[in-house]
C-alpha cells in the first residue's frame, strides 16, 4: 500500500466516538507508516433524537446505521463501533474485520453525592436509558428511582451536576479512553454479580466492506484474538434474542487457557425477574456455546417474560 492510498474512518461525532477513532487511526498508522488516514464525521439518528429513549425510537442501530450506509455508498473506508452499539444483525454488505484488545468490560457507578450504589439512601434517583442497566439496578436496589437519562458523556455529567438525578452508570472502558479528570466526582466499578456487562462491553469493532481485501488485510494486525473469540460467544448469545437495547440483556465471556465461560442474563424491565445461565465449552465452540446458553434462558423464561418497558 503506497503513501496515495487514503484510508477514510467513519466515526460519530462525540468526543468519546472521535477518541475511539483516533486510538484506531493510530494503530493504523503505528502499523503501516505509509498509509494517510483521515477521520470524517457522521452524525447519526441517535445523536439527533436525544429527547426520547431509543427502545421508542429503533434501537441502537440509530448510532449505527448512517455510519453503514456510509460505509456500503463508499463514502468511507472503515466504521469504527464501540461493539456494544452495534446490533446483533447489521448489513450483509458489510463484516467485521478486526476487533481491538477489550478494555475494561464492566459499568461504572458514577455520582458527585454518593462513592457506591450502597451508599444511597432510599428513595435516590438513577439516571439510566439503558434497559439493562435499568432492570439490574432495580433487581438489586428496587427502593430506588430510576429516569430516563441520555446523551453523551459529557452531557451526562453535565445533568449530574445539574441536579437531574443522583448518580448514573457509565462503561468504565468509555470514561477511561476520555481521560476524564471530575474533581469531586466518585466513580466506582461495579460487581459482575450485581451489573453483568452488555455483550461487547469495552471493545472497539472496525466494521469494512465484504471482499475488501485490501483493507482486510491492512487491519489484520490490530485484531485481538482472545477479545475476537470471547466477543463471538458473546454476540452469538445476542442474535438468539434478537437482541438491541429494547430488551434487557446481558453476556460476558472469559477465556481459560483454551475454554470459554459465557454468562448470560435477561431481566423482566421493572427488574422483579432475572435468570441466569452460564456454560463452559473449548474456544473453537464460541458460535454453538453463545446459542446453548440462549437457549437455556429462553427455554425457561417463557414467551411473556420481559413484560411491559418500565423506564
Amino acid at each position: 500500500m503506497t503513501k496515495s492510498h487514503l484510508i477514510r474512518i467513519g466515526s460519530r461525532k462525540s468526543a468519546l466516538a472521535l477518541a475511539q477513532a483516533e486510538l484506531v487511526r493510530n494503530q493504523i498508522e503505528q502499523q503501516h507508516p505509509s498509509v494517510n488516514t483521515e477521520i470524517i464525521t457522521i452524525e447519526t439518528s441517535g445523536d439527533r433524537f436525544l429527547s426520547q429513549n431509543l427502545y421508542e425510537i429503533g434501537g441502537k442501530g440509530l448510532f449505527t446505521k448512517e455510519i453503514e450506509q456510509a460505509l456500503i455508498d463508499n463514502h468511507v473506508d472503515i466504521a469504527v463501533h464501540s461493539l456494544k452499539d452495534l446490533p446483533a444483525e447489521f448489513p450483509q454488505q458489510l463484516q467485521i474485520a478486526a476487533t481491538l484488545k477489550r478494555h475494561s468490560p464492566f459499568d461504572a457507578f458514577i455520582s458527585y453525592h454518593y462513592e457506591t450504589v450502597d451508599a444511597m439512601p432510599q428513595g435516590s434517583v438513577i439516571g439510566t436509558s439503558s434497559p439493562r442497566r435499568a432492570s439490574q439496578i432495580l433487581a438489586y436496589r428496587p427502593d430506588l428511582k430510576v429516569v430516563p437519562f441520555r446523551g453523551n458523556v459529557q452531557t451526562r455529567l453535565r445533568k449530574l451536576a445539574d441536579g437531574v438525578a443522583d448518580a448514573t452508570f457509565l462503561a468504565e472502558a468509555g470514561f477511561e479512553r476520555l481521560y476524564l479528570d471530575t474533581p469531586d466526582l466518585h466513580r466506582t466499578k461495579m460487581p459482575i454479580e450485581v451489573m453483568l456487562p452488555a455483550v461487547g462491553q469495552g471493545t472497539l469493532a472496525i466494521q469494512i466492506r465484504k471482499n475488501d481485501e485490501i483493507v482486510a488485510d491492512l487491519l489484520k494486525p490490530l485484531n485481538d484474538n482472545l477479545t475476537a473469540l470471547r466477543t463471538k460467544a458473546e454476540r452469538s448469545f445476542l442474535q438468539e434474542f434478537d437482541g438491541s437495547c429494547r430488551t434487557p440483556i446481558a453476556g460476558f465471556a472469559a477465556l481459560n487457557e483454551e475454554e470459554l465461560t459465557l454468562r448470560g442474563q435477561i431481566l423482566s424491565f421493572d427488574g422483579t425477574r432475572q435468570l441466569s445461565a452460564s456454560q463452559t465449552a473449548s474456544s473453537d465452540q464460541a458460535t454453538a456455546l453463545g446459542k446453548a446458553v440462549a437457549k437455556t434462558l429462553l427455554d425457561q423464561a417463557g414467551p411473556d417474560f420481559f413484560g411491559t418497558q418500565a423506564v
